[in-house]
Order: structure tokens, then sequence, then C-alpha cells
């Protein structure tokens, strides 16, 4: 071959090598896990021309599966580094069609996976959306033996560590609408909380969290509800749940005891990976508020509960952990406005977040608090218990200003009635076998614990 048929090959490679690289290619992922899978749809990505990687957000991940184990920054550090990814963009939703129709690219392209799972819908909406400029999808067919489930499954059973585990609270607090917590008193509770899941239109329903209470870990042990000076009771139940669980946990602190004692409960949880802890605005010996206006507490003064919240946020060592004022104003019969005027106070010592709380069945005094809170801070985070007022969803209560809920005591609750009609039934019949249907196969609890299998 002559020079001049080099130079128009050399040219005509030249051509097509140009025309590949105008094209733009967009890829959404999550890059919480780097697999082969992904790292070969990122290759056949950059072979069809410019590829730009969509990577969800904390909130778009949230909003229909666990928050991932890294952060926004992390993730993006991770892929914007992989060979063959020309730029890296947030993803702020689920869905890939608000940036399919900002990037508007040449090539959209996408594991076949999606053809039959949860995803099938979207990826409806982005054949019919690409189509308004002329663009195409590309699906690659799944890579055999990856199952990301599976990869995901695997990595919690490893577990997680103190650091992580304390800062998560705060990411699902900016990530999610609402965050969810259940009440948790023993490890296999733990262990319900972690991996109890259910799939809905919307996308993956699960609790976010843990919250270790004092009413129901004491309760659970035959003992009265009544504040210790020191931890040492609870941090045993409270370390059965930290070493079998990885979700956040927050610690009912009471009262927090005094200044003193206080310092030191901030740097004991904060040290074991618990992520807040809520001290309530009273002072003396603990009643619980639930026996009426007889056992009606102290409530200590907006001096007392400050200096108690500034000595506990200047004892923290990370900005991660979270100290929430519990408001008692509502129930001791002060009203709205000096449950308000306590917050506020509170929010100035220091306090991350406050808890409002209230016995009141119709819900209006919570919602009047919430709604004028809003007025004054508009992104302190707002924490609910609504085990009076429960005719309300989530989703109602986050409308109010809410971002946290707590189902503080029903798995206790819901125990206790399953044990005594067991117990009930075998004295009535003198044999176990009338509550079979009653207990499930001690197999499938075991199989809860790790390290049993």
């Amino acid at each position: 071959m002559g020079l001049p048929g080099i130079a128009l090959n050399f040219c005509s490679l030249c051509a097509r090598l140009a025309s590949i690289m105008s094209k733009t290619v967009y890829l959404g992922v999550t890059g919480d896990i780097i697999h082969p899978g992904i790292i070969n749809i990122i290759n056949e990505g950059a072979r069809l021309g410019e590829l730009t990687v969509g990577l969800l957000t904390d909130s778009a991940i949230a909003s229909h599966k666990r928050i991932p184990y890294l952060t926004y920054e992390q993730r993006k550090q991770v892929v914007e580094n992989i060979k063959g990814v020309s730029r890296v963009v947030p993803q702020e939703n689920w869905s890939y069609v608000p940036n399919l129709r900002k990037y508007r690219p040449d090539i959209m392209i996408h594991g076949d996976d999606w053809k039959t799972n949860y995803l099938s819908k979207i990826r409806e909406e982005c054949f019919t959306v690409i189509k308004e400029w002329g663009g195409e999808i590309v699906e690659i067919p799944y890579t055999q033996g990856i199952n990301s489930t599976a990869l995901t499954d695997n990595a919690k059973s490893i577990g997680t560590t103190p650091d992580i585990r304390r800062a998560a609270l705060r990411r699902l607090i900016a990530a999610k609408p609402v965050v969810r917590i259940m009440e948790a008193h023993s490890g296999l509770s733990g262990l319900i909380v972690e991996h109890t899941e259910l799939m809905k239109e919307d996308g993956l329903h699960a609790f976010d969290g843990m919250w270790s209470s004092s009413l129901t870990d004491s309760t659970s042990k035959g003992k009265p509800d009544i504040e210790a000076v020191d931890l040492t009771t609870r941090m045993q139940s409270l370390t059965d749940i930290l070493e079998c669980t990885t979700k956040p946990i927050i610690y009912d602190g009471d009262t927090g005891g005094i200044p003193e004692h206080f310092v030191f409960t901030v740097r004991t949880l904060e040290r074991n990976g618990v992520s807040a802890v809520i001290i309530e605005d009273k002072k003396g010996l603990k009643k619980n508020s639930l026996f009426g206006t007889e056992a009606k507490q102290v409530l200590a003064t907006e001096e007392e509960f400050c200096e108690k919240i500034s000595a506990g946020k200047k004892a923290q060592i990370t900005k991660d952990f979270m100290i929430i004022a519990r408001i008692e104003e509502i129930i001791a019969g002060y009203g709205v406005d000096e449950a308000l005027k306590k917050a506020f106070a509170a929010v100035r010592a220091g306090a991350d977040g406050v808890m409002i709380h209230s016995k009141d069945k119709s819900g209006e005094d919570i919602k009047e608090f919430c709604h004028r809170f809003r007025e004054e801070y508009a992104s302190i985070p707002l924490v609910l218990v609504p085990t009076t007022y429960n005719q309300f969803t989530e989703s109602e209560l986050a409308s109010w200003g809410a971002n946290v809920i707590i189902y503080a005591n029903h798995m206790l609750r819901a125990s206790y009635p399953a044990m005594r009609k067991c117990a009930e039934t075998i004295l009535q019949a003198e044999r176990s076998l009338e509550v079979n249907d009653l207990c499930m196969p001690i197999k499938e609890i075991l199989e809860l614990i790790p390290g049993t299998k």
C-alpha cells in the first residue's frame, strides 16, 4: 500500500475515533461497592463515547435502599479515578430521567438486569424520554457470578465501626424526609430491627436505626425505670446491641444526671459509636410521665438545662455525635409557649436537635409546636415520639416539620402478650403442642445471629 493509501486509512480512523468521542454517554451508579460488573459496564460506556457517570446522592439512594456505607464525597473520589470515566455528576433522584433531560446524552448505558427487577418501570421511562432528542439506550448483559445484594449482605455481616455508625444518623437526617427509629432492648430485638424490611411501590422500607430506651431496658430486666447515676447496667444491654448490629443508635439519657456525670456519659457513648443522646429537662428522682399529675416531676430551669447541654457539647470529641434536648413542658402542663421558650434556649446552648413530648391524643399541641419551631429554626432536627397520637402517618408528621420518628417501646410491648399467651397455653394443655403456631422455629431465630450458620 502506498503512502496515499496509508494516509487515507489513517484519516478514516481519525474520523471514526472523532465520531465515537463526540458521542456523550450517561451511566447512573451508586458506587458504594465497586465490583467487576461495574468495571465492565464503565469500560463499555467509555468505548461508546465520552462517559459521564451520574453518582446517586445519599438522599437518592436512601429513598429506596439503605443509606450507603461511604459518603457521597468518598464514593465520588473512587469513581472519578476509574479509567474511562470522563466526569462525575450528582444524580439527585432515584430515577435517571431528570439527569437524562439535563445532560441529554446520545447514549444511556445500563445493565440488562433492569428488564425484570424493580427498575423495570424506570427503564420504560428512560426509553420514552431519551427518544425526545434521538438518543439511544444500550443494555449490557449482566455480569454472571456477581450479586450486588449478596455483596451488601456480606458487608453487613462484617459489621461496622464506631466512627461509621456514629456518623450515620446525621447522614440519614440530611438524606431522608423522615428517619424511622425502632426501640431495641436486647441483642435479639436489635437484630429484628436491623433485618426487618418490606418492599413497597415506592421502594424498600426498613428501620433506619434503634432507640435504646431506659424504660424498656429496665422493664425487660424486671426492674423499675429509675435513673441510675452511672452507665454500668445500661451499657451491658447497649453493648449486646452494638455487637450484633450496624445501624445507628439513639440513647435515652433520662435527665443526664448532674453536668459532671453527663460529661462522662457523652464521652462513653461517643467512644462506643452511639449517634446521639437525648436528655430531658427534668431533675430529681425519676418518675415516668405516664402516671399522671401525681407523678409530676420538677422541671429543670432554663439555666440548669442549658448548662448541662453546654457541658456535654464541650466534652464530645467528634462533630458527628448529637445531643438532643427533650422538652417536657407540655406534659407538665405548661403549654406550647413555655415549651418553645425552653427549646429555643436549648438550641442556643448547643443542642443538635429537639424532642417534643406530649400525652395529648389529638396531637394538636405537637403540631403547633412543630410549626412554630420551624418558623424560628428551619433546619434543626425535630424528633417526635407518636405513642399516644399514633393515628398520624410518618409523612403527615414530616409535613409538620419532624425529621426523626421514634417508636419508643413497641418491641417490648409486643413481646409481653405473646410470651404470656404461650405460657398460659402450655399450663392449660399441659404440653407444648398447642403453642407450635405461636412460636417460630428455633432455626429461623438462629439464622438471625451472625456466625451461627
